[in-house]
């Protein structure tokens, strides 16, 4: 067993050894760097600045999770929590920039790109593989086909395009988000060392996931190659992003228990937040950073159906509020004021993946929907016997799943595999119609898009599973008996969110 004392070091050493790696590559290089120039297409300039902007607006949802997640622990766990929310960004973005990258988007061969994105980044990638070649593969045999992941751009060694780079900004901001959503779910018994070593290896699933559907991989290709519609479809994430966070951090509540004191006899006991304003503040600050996920991913600052997502991505949001208060209504006869937070979140998770493909009207239809289902969903797992303290893996979770099976519903037609062209011989069934759902004629698309569903779930619990668990060999993953009692702030983190509260009420279990 690899002595606990060591396992810093030996991340140091991986570190260093990464570095000095890019040093030799860059070493390798000539002097003059063949810097690509800029695409001819017109509206290059602003995909450039589309991209970065929205990057920037979706570096405020784990600002927004913060609060949420901050708000419904209790008051002695609150500076580990909040500490876990800031940490997971740059621990994150470690790895992203060390691998993750280049796992999730190394193998955009010949320009290819996702339904719906700009044939402005299309063309940056062509020009791209003219110049530097990037595009290699690690994959099955027929690497046209079998897509897995991808094997150039690691620590972004000789990639130094504009196009390149705004995409590594934005889908960096893209899988921040993802790897917040599991501290939400085991918080308040998570030992701060284990959550140092998942900020560094949860990119791996998220990044290989986030290939095989917005990197060209094998789902998102089955359109080409089995004949599903135009492949698995995602645009803003509801499974990517979302579903994929949300799965690894039930792996994680699996693997680290249940709070002490959560369940007497198998019975769930309530255990309220300490300051529900900031669950409503944050819930509002990831409405307004939604949109740098939803019409971030566009990538077309130009295109003028930016204004169908947006729109979307707010019906989305409402329905979700509006369907868990009134299900509460019918119900408890209360309206919970977490859980309309959680329904107006489990609403723009919903909408997420099919904002650009469906009508307004459906739009509403799909946050309603959602809505209702973190209820149920919050309740299930806590029957169950699940401990999820902010609702992290329904809001993500469920509603995730049900956002990337909506595509598969109420997708119209109307915008095909790239509003404006791109990859649509490529991606789709027949290279010529928009992406369709059941309710508009294309069963095979529903079917594409349980199948993603489907992949999602078990390859994310097992891989994330697995990796907890071996985690948990180097270092524990949950805090001692005592430390939980006494609160995480002053045993992991040595500074108490809440001092004069905790020191006069004396109460453990606040």
């Amino acid at each position: 067993m690899i002595r606990r004392r060591n396992v810093f070091s030996w991340a140091g050493l991986a570190m260093l050894l990464v570095a000095l790696n890019s040093r030799v590559a860059l070493a390798q290089e000539p002097n003059s760097l063949p810097i690509a120039q800029p695409t001819t297409n017109s509206s290059f300039p602003w995909f450039i600045t589309w991209a970065l902007a929205a990057g920037c607006l979706t570096l405020l949802v784990p600002a927004g999770m913060a609060l949420v997640a901050g708000g419904m622990n209790r008051p002695k766990n609150s500076a580990h929590m909040f500490a876990m929310s800031l940490m997971i960004v740059p621990l994150a973005g470690c790895a992203i920039f060390l691998y993750g990258f280049a796992l999730g988007w190394g193998n955009l061969a010949g320009g290819l790109a996702p339904p719906g994105w700009s044939t402005a980044l299309g063309s940056e990638l062509n020009q791209l593989n003219r110049g530097i070649g990037f595009g290699s593969e690690a994959s099955a045999p027929d690497t046209s086909i079998f897509g897995l992941f991808g094997a150039t751009g690691f620590a972004l060694t000789g990639l130094y395009t504009p196009g390149v780079l705004a995409l590594f900004f934005l889908m960096s901001a893209f899988l921040m988000v993802a790897a917040t959503i599991p501290t939400g779910a085991m918080a308040e018994r998570w030992a701060w060392r284990s959550f140092v070593l998942y900020g560094f290896w949860v990119i791996v699933p998220l990044a290989l996931f986030a290939n095989w559907v917005w990197g060209g991989g094998w789902l998102a290709q089955m359109g080409k190659n089995w004949n599903l519609g135009h492949g698995a479809v995602d645009f803003a994430g509801s499974g990517v992003i979302h579903a994929m966070g949300a799965i690894i951090g039930l792996a994680g509540t699996i693997c680290i228990g249940s709070r002490l004191g959560k369940f007497v006899n198998r019975r769930p006991r309530a255990m309220p937040g300490h300051n529900i304003p900031y669950v409503v503040v944050g819930t509002l600050i990831l409405l307004f950073a939604w949109f740098g996920m939803t019409a971030g991913a566009t990538l077309a600052g130009t295109d003028l159906q930016l204004s169908s997502v947006f729109v979307n991505t707010l019906l989305g949001g409402i329905g979700g509020a509006v369907g868990a208060m009134f299900y509460l209504l019918a119900t408890v006869k209360k309206p919970d004021p977490t859980l309309m937070c959680n329904g107006l979140v489990a609403g723009l998770v919903s909408i997420s993946g099919a904002c650009a493909f469906v009508s307004p009207w459906a739009a509403l239809v799909i946050g309603v929907v959602g809505g209702v289902l973190i209820i149920i969903s919050v309740l299930f797992w806590d029957k169950v016997g699940v401990d999820d303290p902010v609702g992290a893996v329904s809001m993500h979770g469920v509603a995730g799943l049900w956002g990337v099976i909506s595509v598969g519903l109420f997708a119209n037609g109307k915008f095909g595999a790239g509003w404006n062209g791109v990859a649509r011989e490529v991606f789709s069934k027949s290279g010529a119609d928009g992406v369709r759902g059941l309710f508009y004629g294309d069963a095979s698309q529903l079917t594409a898009q349980l199948i993603e569903a489907g992949v999602l779930i078990v390859f994310g619990f097992l891989v994330a599973y697995g990796c907890f668990k071996l985690s948990a060999l180097i270092t524990p993953l949950r805090v001692s008996r005592d430390a939980e009692l006494q609160g995480l702030d002053g045993s992991e983190m040595g500074t108490l969110a809440y001092p004069d509260f905790v020191l006069k009420s004396g109460i453990l279990d606040a």
